[in-house]
């Protein structure tokens, strides 16, 4: 399952900005996903929990954001949704010279940093 080495390259960047920036843990980390990337949604969540396990980053919420899959003719110019599965035939012209503008994102947003470990009170803080 390609989940769970995505997962785990993006907590350990994560844990790694977070300890370079002195964060006691992070609340939230958004990701960039596109339609083509090959990734599940339901699996990367699965696998993110997994991997957060004894990191600065669990108890983190994970937010995707889906991007969806863009096409260009390069001859005619006429742009489209791709869609699944992909259909990279140009509706206009029937042309197969495509270049793909959108789809196969897969980055790391933006990371909320916690105050706090996630789940800690502000009474339990020593």
């Amino acid at each position: 399952m390609h989940e769970m080495s995505i997962a785990t390259a993006v907590v350990e960047q994560v844990d790694a900005a977070a300890r370079q920036h002195g964060a006691v843990a992070v609340e939230t980390v958004r990701l960039q996903v596109g339609e083509l990337a090959g990734v599940v949604p339901s699996a990367l969540d699965f696998c993110f929990e997994l991997a957060c396990a004894g990191t600065l980053v669990e108890g983190a919420k994970l937010e995707t954001e889906a991007v969806a899959a863009r096409a260009r003719c390069t001859p005619c110019g006429v742009e489209w949704a791709v869609g699944m599965p992909p259909d990279l035939g140009c509706p206009r012209c029937g042309g197969a010279r495509v270049e793909l503008l959108a789809g196969r994102e897969l980055q790391i947003l933006g990371v909320q940093w916690a105050e706090r470990p996630v789940g800690a009170s502000a009474d339990q803080e020593g």
